[in-house]
C-alpha cells in the first residue's frame, strides 16, 4: 500500500491550479533501490458545437539507493475550446536528496514553470536546505523541511513584473496508514520572501488513496493555494479538486 504514494492526478479540471509544486505527495515512497515512477500522455479532439482540443503528458521518475535519491517530474496541460485556451501551462522540477543521518537530510532542487491562468510567464527556482523526520512507524509519518530559494519570475500580465527574490520554503509533510488499503497523505508549504515577510504564499494538498488492486488505486486530491501579491488580474486564492486513478511500477 505504501508504493502507492506516488499520486498521479488523472482526471481533467478548468479549475486554477496551484503555483506550487508540491513534492512531497509526489515522493515514491518505497524500500527498495533502484528505479521506479510513471508516465502518462493524453490526447482529445472533440468536435460537436465546440471544438476542443485537449493535451497533457505527467512523467514521475525516482531512482533510490540507501544514502541519495533523484526525482524528476514533468507536467504539462494544454486545453483548448474553438479559439480561447483554457488551460496552458507546464512544470519541471529535478530534485536529489542526501541522507547523511537517519532523521535528516539534505535537498537541492531546480523547478521552471509556466502557468498562463496565474499570469506567469516564466518562474525559475533554485533552492538548497533541509528535511528532518520527526516520526515515522507503519501508521504515519511525520517530516519538517526547510529550504532557502531564489526564485526568477517573468509575469504575463498587463503591466510586465520581473521579480528576482530570495525566500524561504518550509513544508510539514504527514502520511497516515489508518487501514491497509486507505493512505492519506497531507502537505502544507508556506514561502515567505525574506526581505519582506508580508509578500507569502502558502499551498496545502491533501490526497486520500484506495488501493484497488496490488499497483492500482483511486485517489481524490483537494489543492489550496493562497498567494498575498499575485500577478494583477490573478485571485489570490485558487483551489483544485480531483479525482481519478494512479498504476505505479517497482
Amino acid at each position: 500500500m505504501k508504493k502507492l504514494l506516488f499520486i498521479m492526478l488523472i482526471l481533467s479540471s478548468f479549475f486554477a491550479q496551484s503555483q506550487i509544486i508540491n513534492v512531497e505527495n509526489l515522493r515514491r515512497v518505497t524500500d527498495t533501490s533502484g528505479w521506479s515512477g510513471y508516465t502518462r500522455f493524453d490526447f482529445q479532439l472533440i468536435k460537436n458545437k465546440n471544438s476542443i482540443f485537449v493535451l497533457s503528458n505527467d512523467v514521475r521518475v525516482q531512482y533510490k539507493t540507501k544514502n541519495h535519491l533523484w526525482l524528476l517530474i514533468n507536467d504539462v496541460d494544454f486545453k483548448k475550446a474553438n479559439s480561447t485556451k483554457l488551460v496552458s501551462k507546464n512544470a519541471q522540477h529535478l530534485r536529489y536528496n542526501y541522507r547523511f543521518h537517519s532523521k535528516i537530510t539534505w535537498e537541492a532542487f531546480l523547478q521552471s514553470q509556466e502557468d498562463e491562468i496565474s499570469a506567469i510567464r516564466f518562474r525559475g527556482l533554485a533552492g538548497t536546505g533541509f528535511r528532518f523526520k520527526f516520526f515515522k512507524s507503519e501508521e504515519y509519518k511525520f517530516y519538517l523541511g526547510s529550504l532557502l530559494m531564489f526564485e526568477h519570475e517573468n509575469s504575463n500580465s498587463q503591466i510586465k513584473r520581473i521579480h528576482n527574490d530570495w525566500r524561504n520554503s518550509s513544508y510539514l509533510s504527514f502520511s497516515l496508514y489508518p487501514k491497509e488499503n486507505v493512505t492519506v497523505v497531507s502537505t502544507t508549504y508556506f514561502q515567505p520572501r525574506l526581505n519582506q515577510f508580508s509578500d507569502f504564499r502558502v499551498s496545502s494538498q491533501t490526497s486520500v488513496i484506495l488501493t484497488i488492486f496490488k499497483n492500482l488505486a483511486f485517489t481524490a486530491t483537494f489543492s489550496y493555494q493562497f498567494d498575498k501579491f499575485p500577478v494583477e488580474g490573478v485571485p489570490k486564492e485558487q483551489y483544485t479538486l480531483k479525482n481519478g486513478l494512479v498504476y505505479s511500477f517497482d
